[in-house]
């Protein structure tokens, strides 16, 4: 995001040339100079310093926990030029540089100079006490008051002689308006001024000045530093009735610019602004406006990740934490951590969207760090958003552990020895190798037992868990959608909709779709899907899982006779000529198109059987007898109307050809041999098969794949709409909000708690059998944490299939109590939680759009949809779209 508050003028502001020993650029300046990158830029940014009054800084420190040191300054004011310029000595009180002491008085002639990050943490400190506060009486400001962020340019040099630091406000460089409430502020011929720097920076411009200059002479004065400093917090108003500005005159300031410049004396100034005396607390801020209402931009499929990085970005504890001197914590030596990179890059992006504007921002950088070391999220596809949470959280901690030398701990044995004794040991070993804020707020521990079936050996573990991945129990049964073709040449495919059992066998699937479709007892299913107009596979095997089969999968059951095995199975495929038109386009081809048809023949001898059957299929198709009379007229024995071919009272015109036997005369054989021409697949040379002419295949033959071309006159003859009419296994409603079957989050942490026993694969090796043993597991939730990350598993995959569970579960927002489902009880902790935020997931596997609902406190919902936010009511918080859950401890009501 670009800065809100940069002056027009960044591109000619100077850098500070510090030694190289320094580990960070001081004060937000930048150097005129050709190597000048994006990087430079980012740290610049990030160095930003705040001129803010002290008490409203001070007020926000009393819930810090860190200790807080800074340097207070004595300021001298030289007003003789004061129509022009202001001249500022701050001196070091000797006393400073020690610990703040929150309970001493404040003047209100004090100033504090804070980086951007404190200053954004201190902002949002007065934000939230402004949200709670109920008495509006600090929310309203005095007409004509300004109390909006502006930037002053400021001269920075070091004079040795008085060892002080020399300040220089001048028109020239500052908008008249700045310039004017800079007297204002700066004005303290009245009262002491003294600022306070908690951003180190003074001190350390000052010991670089010291070791730059080449000897060290009293009476020589340090080159100037032109600064862009951002004031904040100051109450001034204009008298306007007793404003008389002077002619103003046009100059060239340093910049090369043109300002607007007053003649008028330090009177003027001090009689047109003065500097209030209102109390800060709990003031709300003109021109900052509300804070964390930013989005993020889709770069390009990345709804996933913005939608994880909000839920982050409000959590209240990692918002204080990265808004705090946090870089202090990077561990740059852990080789399993990424140097600090992901954690700044974070840490940058969370206060961009916690900066005043609520601007969306693009997260480039953010993106490209993180696939820098994790590259299955380079590039633009779609992931999923429990994943990249995952990987982010273990990032951010690998990168914040302040454990630099891991000591290794072997585990004592826990038979015997009481839970608690060895829960506690587990944990402390587990807090001697990770100590970060994530796992402060984010880890908790569960109690793994696993027995043995066969010795009944007892293991007892306890392991740290990040977030909690709970099953969802859905119903036993799956509905299903088939669509039946008959072979008998009469009925109409139709399609079937039925319920089988969701852990159930091909068996299952055909005994239920039987009945439905009233299979007679000489008949039997072929279930075979299919995909791009042919037979993908034939789905035969009896004690296959439907698990297999996938909701967007395309399934046909072919109802054939009860005959022998040995009579071979002929498919045909349907294939018209497709005709490119316009300029350049390629030679006519053969296209696959339809549904392919299926047919057991017995006696294959020669070609007319394989004629005379696909053309027994074909009847149902038949365009109605209207048609057949405009494209057959003047011809009798093509206007014969077959008046048996009914299907549940459908009438079935045929020509008389299409009832004629294999046998049938040489003129129904020209007739076949114009209108469809019959090739065998993957057959050398010659694979046509012509009227009469014996089927080139042995007696072994058990499938026979037959490809059938198609006339013109065909096409408009049969009806090939139907023919190609095919509807997916399952089609759930897109953006579905809730469904029938409703399963409360209590019922699937039960589910996740209950005993289980491992899979083939995941066996556990018995010390006492000494051998893999499938041994039964049970878990139980043991210590919990801070925030309390559920994920609801909605996916699942396996080697064959994807599919999403559109469950509904109700989940509780405001009173999650979880003190019946925790086996060590903690008097001192509260077990009780509540809701902040939610991920979204909407449509289906491998696509679909990821959406953040956030609680901004009191009840306030939003919805941040990539760089869209907008308020939203609490009872759209529950959804079947609910994919991760984010709680917070609460007391205990």
């Amino acid at each position: 995001m670009d800065d809100l508050f940069s002056s027009e003028d960044d591109d000619h502001l100077f850098d500070l040339d510090y030694n190289p020993y320094a580990r960070k650029r001081p004060l937000s300046s930048r150097l005129d100079r050709d190597d000048y990158d994006e990087t430079d830029e980012e740290e610049a940014n990030r160095q930003k310093l705040y001129l803010v009054p002290y008490r409203w800084w001070k007020e926000a420190q009393r819930s810090v926990a860190d200790e807080i040191v800074g340097i207070l300054y004595n300021v001298l004011s030289n007003y003789d030029n004061a129509d022009s310029e202001i001249v500022l000595d701050l001196r070091k009180e000797e006393s400073s540089g020690t610990r703040v002491k929150m309970d001493e008085g404040v003047s209100s002639r004090e100033y504090a100079l804070v980086k951007e990050a404190l200053w954004l943490r201190t902002l949002k400190w007065h934000n939230d006490s402004k949200t709670s506060e109920e008495d509006d009486r600090y929310h309203c400001v005095a007409e004509g008051q300004s109390q909006e962020v502006f930037p002053l340019q400021i001269r920075l040099s070091f004079s040795p002689g008085t060892n002080s630091l020399l300040v220089k406000i001048s028109l020239k460089d500052n908008a008249v308006d700045f310039y004017r409430r800079a007297c204002s502020i700066f004005n303290s011929q009245s009262e002491l001024l003294q600022i306070w720097d908690f951003s180190g920076q003074t001190s350390q411009f000052v010991m670089n000045e010291i070791i730059n200059l080449p000897k060290f002479s009293p009476g020589k004065q340090g080159k100037e530093v032109l600064l862009e400093l951002h004031v904040h917090g100051f109450f001034v108003f204009t008298n306007k009735t007793d404003e008389r500005l002077a002619e103003p005159m046009k100059t060239e300031n340093s910049f090369g610019k043109s300002r607007v410049r007053m003649n008028m004396n330090s009177d003027n100034l001090s009689s047109q602004l003065m500097l209030t005396n209102t109390s800060l607390s709990g003031s709300g801020y003109r021109g900052i406006g509300v804070l964390g209402f930013a989005g993020l931009q889709n770069l390009g499929n990345t709804c996933f990740m913005n939608s994880a990085v909000q839920c982050l970005v409000h959590t209240t504890q990692l918002v204080d934490y990265c808004l705090g001197d946090y870089e202090k914590d990077i561990n740059h030596e852990n080789s399993l951590g990424m140097n600090g990179e992901l954690s700044l890059a974070f840490g940058e992006l969370l206060r961009k969207l916690w900066a005043p504007g609520a601007m969306p921002v693009a997260p480039r950088m953010f993106k490209f760090k993180l696939a820098k070391f994790a590259p299955q999220f380079d590039g633009y596809n779609q992931h999923d958003s429990q994943e990249f949470l995952a990987f982010l959280l273990d990032g951010l901690h690998e990168d914040l552990n302040c454990v630099k030398c891991k000591p290794y701990i072997e585990a004592k044995d826990a038979e015997g020895r009481p839970d608690e004794e060895v829960a506690d040991e587990h944990w402390l070993n587990h807090l001697a190798r990770n100590a970060s804020i994530i796992v402060d707020i984010f880890q908790g521990q569960y109690r793994s037992t696993l027995v043995c079936p066969v010795c009944k050996k007892v293991s007892v573990t306890f392991d740290p868990f990040m977030y909690l991945t709970l099953p969802l129990p859905s119903t036993t049964m799956r509905t299903m959608t088939l669509t039946v073709f008959s072979t008998d040449g009469i009925m109409l495919p139709m399609p079937f909709t039925i319920t089988v059992p969701k852990g159930g066998r091909l068996k299952d699937l055909i005994d239920s779709l039987s009945l439905a479709c009233s299979l007679k007892d000489d008949e039997t299913l072929l279930v075979a899907e299919i995909y791009k107009n042919q037979i993908f596979r034939l789905l035969d095997g009896p004690s296959d899982s439907v698990a297999l089969i996938r909701d967007d999968d395309k399934l046909v059951a072919y109802r054939l006779p009860k005959v022998s095995e040995t009579c071979p199975l002929v498919v045909f495929s349907h294939q018209q000529l497709e005709r490119p038109y316009g300029f350049g386009a390629m030679a006519p081809n053969w296209k696959l198109f339809g549904v392919p048809l299926i047919a057991r023949i017995e006696n294959l001898s020669s070609g007319s059987e394989i004629h005379y059957q696909f053309l027994k299929l074909l009847r149902p198709f038949l365009m109605p007898v209207e048609d057949v009379v405009n494209d057959y007229d003047g011809d009798e024995t093509r206007n014969t109307v077959n008046e048996n071919s009914k299907v549940e009272g459908i009438v079935s015109p045929l020509v008389s050809y299409c009832d004629a036997g294999p046998d049938s005369g040489e003129e129904n054989d020209v007739h076949l041999n114009a209108d469809f021409k019959f090739y065998l697949v993957d057959k050398p040379g010659s694979s046509e098969i012509k009227m009469n002419d014996p089927v080139p295949i042995s007696s072994l033959t058990k499938n026979l794949d037959v490809t059938v071309h198609w006339s013109d006159k065909m096409i408009e003859k049969y009806d090939t709409c139907l023919l190609s009419s095919l509807p997916e296994v399952f089609k759930p409603l897109l953006f579905a909000k809730r469904h029938e079957e409703s399963i409360s989050l209590y019922k699937c942490l039960e589910g996740f708690l209950q005993e289980e026993p491992l899979g083939p694969d995941d066996m556990w090796y018995c010390p006492r059998c000494k051998k893999h043993q499938q041994a039964i597991k049970k878990l139980d939730l043991w210590r919990l944490p801070e925030i309390l990350v559920i994920h609801l598993k909605r996916f699942s995959y396996s080697r064959f299939f994807k599919n999403k569970l559109e469950t509904y579960v109700d989940f509780p927002i405001h009173d999650l109590n979880l003190s019946n489902y925790i086996s060590h009880i903690d008097n001192q902790l509260s077990n009780c939680y509540q809701l902040y935020a939610v991920t979204n997931h909407y449509g289906r596997m491998g696509g679909g759009h990821y959406t953040a609902f956030i609680d901004h406190g009191h009840g306030r919902w939003y919805e941040f949809d990539d760089d869209r936010v907008f308020p939203i009511s609490e009872d759209r918080i529950k959804s079947s779209a609910a994919y991760v859950l984010f709680y917070r401890r609460v007391r205990e009501m």
